[in-house]
């Protein structure tokens, strides 16, 4: 079951230390769960169609282990070993809890996650591979002479994992060469997007982070160079809170719209990395070096009223009239001559091109070296770590 259940969901760092590692005895010491109970208990897990969540997961595995092999006996995993450690926390906490207890409460845990409470011989199992609606975490589509890059997934604040990374360098290239006029980013629920997704370096072992840290660095030139080369207007229409890597790439695009409910945020020295998204250039060009440092070194969080005055912004709406406003005057530009859109655009930017490239590299160089540092580690873990106490 373990093994198994450690298949099937292999919940990533980040997830699994959004939740506390709570205390995990039970008080229903009264009943005792026969080994047909515990194995139907098994069997009906396996029959969810719903991800019961981290929190509980780490429960499961916690009172499934305690079940069938007793106290935690195995050593601590490194500090390095994220995931390993969460479980062997979980499990450790149930200290010298009986095996009869913990069945019974593995039982009670299961039983409660069913909605109709049935036994694993009534339960019917959920149809293999079905597809949901909107389960794509980038969605492109071109109307209107626009070609609109959406993050969507809203349930993660739209943060961005290294899959969309390359998904989004894809939408790019498909989009220079289109028909639309424009090319638009905008995010899909309540954030625009909250940047990087810390647990796109978590699936990896301590031997292997060189190499990680390497590959991603690699990943967010090309990325980032994508935004530089992108032949037509560029236009961000951030509906609400930026974070990260989405921030620092405003200084490469044309034109920026937000709602009046968004805000703009860039901890890097919080998590103990530096600017990308060439914001170490673009920045201190736009706002000035001292207000570009407020933001980029001590991390200040501006509203959409103060990124607009200090020109990162290009226009802030009304959040009740926001999407309407400016879908119809993205619809307007849309229909100017397409390619004096690219000219004008070309001349604009032409001149920066060599430079923005070579910023782009220096900065995916500094921050390798960051992933790699202790305090860059040592940063994550506090910033984790406090997440989980949310």
């Amino acid at each position: 079951m373990a093994g198994r259940l450690t298949r099937r969901w292999s919940p990533s760092l980040l997830q699994v230390l959004r939740f506390p590692v709570v205390q995990l005895h039970m008080s229903r010491t009264a009943m005792r769960a026969s080994e047909k109970d515990f194995e139907n208990a098994r069997n009906q897990l396996k029959l969810l169609t719903k991800d019961p969540g981290n929190e509980v997961k780490l429960k499961l595995y916690a009172l499934y282990k305690q079940a069938t092999e007793g106290p935690c006996n195995t050593p601590k995993p490194s500090m390095l070993d994220f995931i390993n450690k969460a479980k062997w926390d979980a499990w450790n906490a149930l200290g010298s809890l009986p095996k009869e207890t913990a069945r019974q409460n593995y039982v009670d845990l299961v039983s409660s996650l069913s909605p109709s409470s049935e036994s694993s011989s009534q339960v019917k199992p959920a149809a293999a591979n079905e597809k949901q609606p909107g389960s794509e975490n980038i969605i492109v589509t071109s109307q209107d002479g626009i070609t609109k890059i959406m993050f969507n997934r809203p349930s993660k604040k739209n943060a961005i994992t290294t899959s969309m990374y390359k998904e989004i360098i894809h939408a790019l290239k498909a989009a220079s060469t289109d028909n639309s006029a424009i090319t638009v980013f905008t995010g899909n629920g309540d954030y625009y997007s909250s940047g990087n997704d810390l647990t796109n370096f978590t699936d990896v072992s301590p031997n292997s982070i060189e190499e990680t840290a390497k590959n991603a660095s690699i990943l967010l030139r090309e990325f980032v160079d994508a935004f530089i080369d992108f032949p037509k207007p560029l236009v961000a229409v951030i509906n609400g809170p930026a974070v990260g890597i989405v921030v620092t790439l405003l200084g490469l695009f044309d034109a920026v719209y937000a709602s009046d409910k968004a805000t703009f945020h860039t901890p890097f020295s919080e998590l103990g990395q530096s600017p990308e998204g060439c914001a170490s250039y673009t920045f201190p060009k736009i706002m000035g070096p001292a207000k570009a440092a407020e933001m980029l070194i001590f991390g200040k969080k501006l509203t959409a009223g103060e990124a607009c005055a200090q020109g990162l912004v290009t226009e802030v709406f009304p959040e009740s009239t926001f999407q309407k406003e400016v879908w119809t005057r993205l619809k307007t530009y849309a229909k100017l001559p397409t390619n004096s859109l690219r000219i004008s655009k070309e001349l604009i930017r032409s001149n920066e091109k060599e430079k923005l490239h070579a910023v782009n590299a220096e900065e995916c160089t500094v921050l390798q070296g960051r992933w790699l540092s202790e305090e860059c580690m040592n940063a994550l873990m506090n910033f984790m770590s406090r997440k989980s106490k949310l």
